[in-house]
């Protein structure tokens, strides 16, 4: 076939999409300034102050990592569903569930005869099981009732968020009278080992990252990913090929779940050791966000994820020397994403107006 000599070659089109996204961070960075600007802050010593709040000391940086490792195992389970087509708004709940049921296990067997190592792995087993059963209660809702996943997962988020300050200041409350601050402590003996000084938990990052090449081989390399994907691109086309569509996401959920649990298993055991009304720091809504970022690709989902962790734990020093709220890296968070969807809107347009027609394709099945 002859290519016309204006028709641009795939290699040239590819090289598209980075510039793309280059533009939506600049967008983003573009907008948060203009804020800046408009309440008298100067836009320059924020960022500065966000880098250094992050990067500063060894301190900081571990408690960065603190954030990156359940927000890891929030994004890489919500690629699971986004790969089936589904929007798991539920995560936030799934991840609070999983910190209930490691609650519930490590006060069941912390006065008995059991080593520590074995309780401390019985309840983040829980808190995975937990995960996935309120993922299950999701799906199910899609699945069986017709209950868009959305609406289905925002509402078990507020029954979570209702069940958790139940248990604080009801069956679970400290002792005289329930409070805000949560249950009491576990003793240090079932906390998960942390490096000296520091509370960062090496088995976090562990488990955060054998999470994320599990998801990667699992999306990429097997049968059952590939599948994955087939329903979330035709859910009616992959049943007529003979695919079950309905265990494919009901799957989706329930992976979903057991990585959302055990980030909310590891808030309790390795950072707050015991259950506190916000005990998910929105890590579940979070993780949709970098998920979205990454364009659902797992081997980006790392370094975003620890983007995005770097701004909620620099912005801390925004209030300290700026005096401003440190809910601008929100802002940031929020502005960027919203800016790739849009500029990825954008692409997909002029891409189908650039990309060569696929020559392997007879001209007369292109017309």
């Amino acid at each position: 076939m002859n290519r016309s000599p204006h028709t641009p070659s795939r290699k040239r089109i590819d090289w598209i999409t980075p510039l793309f996204q280059l533009a939506a961070l600049l967008l983003a960075l573009l907008f948060t300034t203009l804020m800046l600007l408009a309440v008298g802050a100067p836009p320059l010593q924020a960022y500065l102050n966000i880098l250094k709040g992050a990067f500063s000391n060894v301190n900081s940086v571990a408690n960065m990592l603190v954030v990156w490792a359940p927000l890891l195992l929030t994004t890489v389970g919500v690629l699971i569903t986004f790969s089936a087509g589904l929007w798991n708004i539920g995560v936030e709940g799934q991840v609070t569930l999983g910190a209930i049921f490691t609650t519930w296990v490590l006060r069941l067997l912390q006065e008995s005869a059991l080593p520590p190592w074995l309780i401390i792995l019985l309840a983040m087993l829980a808190g995975m099981l937990g995960g996935a059963v309120w993922a299950a209660l999701a799906g199910a809702l899609k699945t069986f009732g017709g209950v868009n996943e959305i609406f289905g997962g925002l509402g078990l988020n507020f029954v979570a968020t209702a069940l958790t300050l139940w248990l604080i200041f009801g069956p679970w409350k400290r002792p005289g009278t329930g409070s805000m601050s949560g249950t009491l402590p576990f003793p240090e003996t079932l906390w998960l080992p942390t490096l000296s000084g520091l509370r960062l938990s090496p088995w976090s990052l562990a488990l955060a990252l054998l999470a994320l090449a599990a998801v990667y081989l699992l999306l990429r390399g097997t049968r059952f990913g590939l599948r994955l994907k087939a329903v979330g691109k035709n859910m009616r086309a992959a049943y007529l090929l003979g695919i079950p569509t309905w265990q494919h996401m009901m799957a989706s959920f329930l992976l979903c779940g057991l990585l959302a649990g055990l980030a909310g298993a590891l808030q309790v055991t390795a950072v707050y050791h015991r259950l506190i009304p916000s005990i998910s720091s929105g890590y579940g809504f979070l993780g949709l966000l970098v998920a979205m970022l990454v364009n659902y690709q797992a081997i980006w989902a790392a370094p975003v994820a620890l983007f995005f962790a770097a701004l909620n734990i620099g912005s801390i020093q925004l209030p300290i020397v700026l005096r401003l709220d440190s809910s601008l890296a929100g802002v940031l968070q929020g502005l960027l994403v919203l800016f790739v969807l849009l500029v990825e809107g954008a692409r997909q347009q002029i891409m189908k107006r650039l990309r060569p027609p696929d020559e392997s394709v007879p001209v007369e099945e292109r017309t």
